[in-house]
């Protein structure tokens, strides 16, 4: 992963925890629901990410 990638993938990890943070302290409880979407957010995110730019030797 270049460098140019590496501030991409990180600007981006950034903004998902801070959209995460938001998502968990405005809810008015945490439960199965928060979670699930924090889950599924990073599961949405991540893997195409982690398939585009990590895993490019295969």
């Amino acid at each position: 992963m270049n460098t140019g990638n590496m501030i991409r993938f990180i600007c981006i990890l950034l903004l998902w925890v801070g959209l995460c943070w938001l998502l968990i302290t405005r809810a008015a409880r945490i439960d199965f629901m928060v979670i699930f979407t924090i889950v599924a957010s990073g599961i949405i995110v991540f893997v195409p990410l982690y398939k585009k730019y990590v895993r490019k030797n295969d």
